[in-house]
């Protein structure tokens, strides 16, 4: 109420996003009413959600504050792409923010937690964190400005709750200019938040390269330096790794190559020089290209297929262009298994598979995810590596196919 009074008076354009999570009976429904009133007082469209909270939580198998959290900030961002509006606009004030960076310290969080409530977060702002809850009051009071309270933030039965019903005031004893402190403190901790972002950023501007096949960390650069056990976890928990596994991958750096470290959707592999990521693949892939395909997906790379001039050759090894009349459909495009062979261009002698990746020093997160194109059984192409000698291109040649790799790494 106190932030729509300001934006208001401050001559801002703005409409209001109530959501009625439906778990409070008749007070939800005096909330929905009062929020109703007060924005047809102002004159402000006032937009409003029944969410089935419960029965969210419930197929989710997760908790009620999660699930209405879930509801409404997808509903927010669904109002911002309809209506053409900029920003979400929430009241957290300064204690919520310091409520949250107890709720993160106690839970194990790392620096950015412990920096609190962001003043801005994507489209998401929140404008009164300078103000204490106090604060917030005492305008309301001497601008007689009405509001409710959610009855449920008067138990301690929340965790939230209980640090700002027991843990705060017991603090505040200690130190009865808590929220000043704090406030003073989370800007220190999100200077240095910054500073080692930067740092961050450097080192993974050296260190880090994304390949078609994986994504290479230079062992030689964790190494070096302290903290690397961090750097991998600011580096690797978008890919679901947690600070535990990626403190075990750094201490295998001079293990043995080929050990293996699984998230729920990727995996480490520590090779010669590098650590490499790559996602999972629990199943072997296969698909088969028709004669009037003109491009087929596999797992997340494609194969495009296209007629050619018969005397262009593949410009680099994404590309296969092949003597058309050779094939025959359909095409099958699979992963490689281990008793595969097949005849390297320029050699007249078939040689297995995994002898040719190993002379190739191919790492294994790549073989992991190779393919190969074949014809009637015979391998055509080593998919991203090598043609097949038997089907290339000759002074004979009448007809052409290019075949092109397109890979997704994620």
């Amino acid at each position: 109420m106190v932030m729509l009074d300001l934006f208001v008076k401050a001559g801002f354009s703005c409409e209001v996003a109530h959501v009625n999570f439906q778990l409070r009976g008749e007070e939800s429904k005096q909330d929905e009413f009062f929020v109703k009133k007060r924005c047809t007082a102002y004159g402000v469209p006032c937009h409003v959600l029944h969410a089935s909270t419960q029965a969210l939580a419930d197929s989710k198998g997760i908790s009620i504050q999660m699930a209405a959290r879930e509801l409404r900030y997808d509903w927010f961002q669904s109002l911002l792409i309809k209506n053409n509006l900029h920003c979400v606009a929430t009241a957290h004030h300064l204690n919520d923010s310091i409520e949250t960076s107890l709720f993160n310290w106690v839970n194990g969080a790392s620096l950015a937690g412990l920096v609190g409530i962001p003043i801005r977060n994507g489209s998401v702002i929140r404008p009164l964190l300078f103000a204490t809850r106090s604060q917030i009051e005492q305008y309301a009071n001497e601008n007689d400005l009405e509001w409710r309270e959610d009855s449920s933030n008067s138990t301690d039965e929340y965790t939230r709750n209980y640090i700002r019903h027991q843990l705060i005031p017991k603090l505040k004893e200690i130190n009865p200019s808590l929220e000043s402190t704090v406030s003073k403190g989370q800007q220190k901790l999100a200077a240095e938040l910054a500073l080692s972002e930067n740092a961050f950023l450097e080192w993974k501007e050296k260190s880090v390269s994304n390949s078609r096949s994986a994504l290479a960390i230079d062992k030689a650069s964790l190494s070096e330096v302290k903290g690397g056990e961090m750097l991998l976890y600011k580096l690797l928990q978008p890919y679901e790794f947690n600070f535990e596994v990626c403190k075990e991958i750094l201490l295998s750096l001079n293990s043995q190559s080929g050990t293996v470290f699984f998230s729920g959707s990727h995996q480490i592999v520590v090779d010669r020089e590098s650590l490499l990521l790559t996602p999972r693949q629990e199943s072997r892939l296969s698909t088969i290209i028709q004669e009037n395909d003109e491009e087929v997906c596999l797992g997340k790379g494609s194969i495009k297929v296209e007629k050619t001039a018969a005397a262009i050759p593949a410009a680099n090894s994404n590309v296969a262009v092949l003597d058309a009349d050779k094939l025959h459909f359909p095409l099958v495009w699979r992963q490689w298994e281990p008793g595969d062979f097949f005849y390297p261009l320029g050699m007249q002698h078939r040689k297995k598979l995994s002898d040719f990746l190993v002379d190739a020093k191919v790492s294994i997160p790549e073989k992991q995810r190779l393919t190969v194109l074949e014809s009637r059984g015979e391998i055509v192409w080593v998919v991203g590596h090598r043609i097949d000698n038997r089907f290339k291109l000759t002074p004979d040649t009448k007809h052409a196919l290019a075949f092109t790799i397109t890979t997704d790494f994620s």
